[in-house]
């Protein structure tokens, strides 16, 4: 483990934060590249004086949103049957099954536009989440606001992993589960919060309809 972490900020060092960019576009979009490989490594270089770390943060989460506007228009354009029936041609080209993409877009449906930022904390539904809000016609205002939130707040959670830890295998063990937990009851939280205001707002519709 830890000399694939070592090569890996050996990359991330040599390509600088163009690489963690073109990384992280490869994160968000349909391609099956996990954060974690660029953003740790990222938080390691930066707790060791080689990366800033707000510029990295920036780079990573500008990344991201591109990555995720690029699926959110796949989506918008092309339409669920399109995308599903690319899915089961090509899927497998990219380790994308035809349950995962039904999954992301059951988690959509069911839970709306705030998915794209609570997603950002889910394994691969947040890779494929972007895809629904696009073939749902998602307000793409909302959407980057939110994708963008949420990235960013998953990469920071990952760079300050990177940080502390630096190339420690068992402490980065150690912090992704605690860092994760954190981030679940952090989006339990914020999905408490949205379906409130959601169900307010619809009551006071409905006095206003009186």
């Amino acid at each position: 483990m830890s000399e694939i972490i070592n090569y890996i900020a050996s990359i991330a060092e040599t390509m600088g934060y163009t690489g963690i960019f073109i990384m992280m576009v490869l994160e968000s979009s349909f391609f099956p590249f996990p954060s974690e490989v660029a953003m740790i490594p990222a938080g390691y270089l930066s707790s060791i004086g080689k990366m800033d770390f707000g510029f990295a943060l920036l780079v990573g989460t500008a990344g991201a949103l591109v990555g995720a506007t690029l699926n959110y228009y796949i989506g918008f354009f092309l339409g669920d049957r399109v995308v599903l029936n690319l899915v089961k041609k090509y899927g497998k080209y990219f380790f994308i099954s035809e349950e995962s993409y039904n999954k992301s877009k059951n988690y959509f449906q069911k839970h709306g536009g705030i998915t794209t930022f609570t997603a950002r904390f889910i394994t691969v539904i947040r890779q494929l989440i972007s895809i629904p809000a696009g073939v749902f016609k998602m307000d793409f205002k909302k959407f980057f606001i939110l994708t963008g939130i949420g990235a960013g707040a998953w990469n920071l959670i990952l760079m300050y992993i990177g940080y502390i830890a630096g190339k420690n295998q068992e402490l980065i063990a150690k912090y992704s589960k605690i860092l994760l937990i954190g981030g679940i009851v952090f989006v339990i939280i914020i999905a408490i919060i949205y379906y409130f205001i959601n169900k307010r707002k619809g009551k006071l519709k409905n006095l206003e309809n009186l």
